[in-house]
């Protein structure tokens, strides 16, 4: 990578407000990916910023502080300045970002505490400081795209392609060369054919369903749902979905058809509100909020079954009990079963049984267990086995569930737990305690691993060339599991380095061919009382035998970061990797870095065919100026002789951007 480009990355953070912690402790503000508003969608009117105080005439006005300064200062900076360390949002991520949303995670979402210290001037003051503006680039941008009367009409003839995050209902990730309208061929030689710029977003992380010739798409910062033609040779709107009061949204899109005949779209936001929408009409069919505790959220897709939908639930505890003010620990994960019709619950299934007081703390008040388990993946439905797949994530504090770090399969008619295999235990883990937290982190644990290693990825149900079904996982330990569905046994265990907090294994795998394809994002350190790690190990992409975890190929990029400090070299060489969910398209294999170079790569060597960087400026499709960035999260699908894909992940020191990019091939 150049060296302005490895500087882009270097300046770049986090992408999200709703990042930052909720607690009052400032030091407790290190998050992992969880981001949650934990409130029932409400209007929320933005307030206008305070007028700026009187300047005498003496002092010029380029010399004066904003009045706004000296409240980020005091409430903001020691975690919005030290953003690498803390992991949340820069400055200059948060300058990117709408008053409306800003103002939405501080009297609603995740960062109400702190906004509940600030006076309604003193909050838009503040807001004004960090974005130079009152109100949100808005979506106007839309009317000059909206379809003519010819294209307007959605029609859902050719069944879907992509229907939720793992495209079918086995999550393998894969298409064929038919389903995408691209060869292997076309795919070594693509041009950008559009693009659009999403006005006041930091974070692309959602990815769309794709039916007959529209993309179904959620944007989480511009809370909305956009029905887009892809048939033509510039694309068009055919209807917008917006959440009610404005809720950003989080999950991506699942599709199905229910058994009325309604063609539904399913997806979820911060605030935990799960929405069903007609396909036809961009109307809801019903919307139910599903957070039972204070800190739930949604992450994972939900699945669209013919009577159901099934929705998994985690919870960002995580990432705001470190502090002494919180009461740890007391929130889990569950699933629940909704009916497809009316979206009432028909079951529920929890990781663990609620929290009660364990032990005095230190000071009088008690700390809580058992807790954890999140479920931040998409589930797989075996409906010949009846059976649901999924992972958890770590505990949050002691004792430790046997459901922690966990696979599981559930009963599809009944919610009842099948077998569960737990893969690491005494990880406790909260953002802000470290491996030794001192004695003054009165709820931090010192019996634990503190490795963060959980299920992030989905689950894949691959059928082998040989007829015999395994479930595959893939674990932030950079660990590949093999386990039969009926039992759970671990058929095999591949260790591809140990991983870390955002991976060893992040944000999905892939499997086609008796191949299952992980992204390595970071190969981790040698463990205490563990073989030293194996050097060979690095940040790239992995294809393991199905059969008996044998690792077939690996592609390793070589940062380009000559010239930098230290600390810009550390960034550089992290952008290098690769931690968005990848995808199989025929006979080449789909993968994007940290550092937005996007590859397609020979599925049987691993050699890549072409690539190109996304992380640059754009001048949209929509008139909108955009910029792109890291590729992360769950992005890249195909269809229609397209290739899609987000540009743009502000979270974790990553570069921030606003851009959907499609690309076809181009001519000879």
């Amino acid at each position: 990578m150049a060296s302005e480009l490895a500087m882009s990355a270097t300046r770049s953070t986090l992408g999200a407000l709703m990042m930052a912690a909720t607690a009052l402790s400032l030091s407790a503000c290190q998050s992992p990916d969880s981001a949650a508003l934990g409130a029932p969608p409400s209007q929320v009117a933005a307030a206008e910023p305070a007028p700026r105080p009187a300047e005498p005439v003496s002092v010029s006005l380029s010399d004066t502080p904003h009045p706004g300064e000296a409240i980020y200062n005091t409430n903001c900076a020691a975690c919005h300045d030290n953003a690498e360390a803390t992991r949340s949002p820069s400055r200059e991520t948060l300058g990117k970002m709408s008053f409306q949303l800003i103002n939405y995670a501080l009297t609603m979402g995740k960062m109400q505490v702190q906004g509940q210290a600030l006076s309604d001037d003193k909050r838009a003051t503040l807001i004004n400081y960090l974005i130079g503006r009152s109100a949100s680039a808005g979506d106007g941008w839309t009317q000059s795209m909206m379809c003519p009367s010819g294209r307007r009409k959605i029609s859902l003839d050719g069944g879907a392609k992509v229907s939720t995050f793992g495209f079918d209902r086995s999550n393998t990730r894969s298409l064929t060369e038919a389903q995408a309208g691209l060869s292997r061929s076309q795919l070594a030689n693509l041009e950008l054919a559009w693009s659009l710029a999403i006005p006041d977003a930091t974070t692309m992380r959602s990815q769309g369903a794709i039916v007959g010739n529209t993309l179904f798409l959620p944007v989480a910062d511009a809370s909305a749902m956009y029905a887009i033609d892809i048939s033509g040779r510039q694309p068009c709107i055919q209807w917008i979905y917006r959440t009610p009061g404005g809720a950003p949204l989080r999950t991506s899109a699942a599709y199905g058809v229910i058994a009325d005949g309604t063609p539904l779209l399913v997806f979820s936001g911060l605030d935990s509100t799960v929405h069903a929408v007609d396909a036809r009409t961009g109307k809801a069919v019903w919307t139910k909020g599903v957070g039972s505790f204070r800190f739930s959220l949604t992450t994972g897709t939900p699945t669209v079954l013919r009577d159901r939908i099934i929705v998994p639930v985690a919870q960002y505890e995580i990432s705001v009990a470190a502090a002494n003010e919180e009461l740890c620990c007391t929130n889990h994960g569950y699933v629940l079963s909704l009916d497809a019709k009316t979206g009432e619950q028909t079951w529920r299934y929890d990781t663990m049984s609620d929290a009660m007081p364990v032990r005095d703390r230190g000071d009088g008040k008690m700390l809580w267990g058992p807790s954890g388990a999140p479920i931040w993946n998409s589930p797989v439905v075996d409906e010949k086995r009846r059976l649901v797949y999924f992972g958890t994530g770590e505990a949050n504090s002691a004792p430790t569930h046997r459901n922690t770090n966990a696979i599981i399969a559930i009963h599809l008619d009944t919610g009842r737990e099948v077998w569960s295999h737990q893969a690491t235990d005494r990880d406790i883990f909260l953002s802000g305690c470290g491996p030794r937290p001192g004695p003054d982190k009165l709820n931090c644990e010192t019996d634990t691993v503190y490795r963060d290693v959980d299920f992030g990825a989905s689950v894949i149900l691959g059928k082998l060339k040989s007829g015999r079904e395994v479930l595959f996982a893939g674990q932030k330990s950079g660990t590949v599991w093999a386990l039969e569905p009926d039992t759970g046994k671990v058929i095999f265990q591949r260790d591809i380095g140990t991983g870390g907090p955002l991976g060893g294994i992040h944000w999905g795998i892939a499997f086609a061919d008796d191949t299952i394809y992980a992204p390595i994002s970071n190969p981790g350190r040698s463990l205490p009382g563990q073989p030293p790690l194996d050097p060979s190990i690095k940040a790239g992409v992995y294809a393991v035998d199905a059969e008996t975890g044998a690792i077939k190929w690996r592609f390793t990029p070589t940062p380009e970061c000559g010239g930098l400090s230290p600390a810009e070299a550390r960034v550089c060489a992290r952008g290098a990797a690769f931690s968005g969910a990848p995808t199989v398209i025929g006979e080449t294999l789909v993968s994007g870095t940290l550092n937005g170079d996007l590859y397609v790569l020979d599925r049987k060597t691993g050699e890549p065919i072409w690539k190109t960087s996304t992380m640059k400026s754009y001048t949209a499709t929509n008139g909108i100026n955009g910029q792109g960035g890291a590729i992360d999260g769950a992005s890249i699908v195909a269809s229609n002789g397209l290739l899609f894909v987000n540009s743009g992940y502000g979270m974790f020191g990553q570069q921030a951007g606003n851009m959907i990019l499609a690309f076809r091939p181009a001519p000879n």
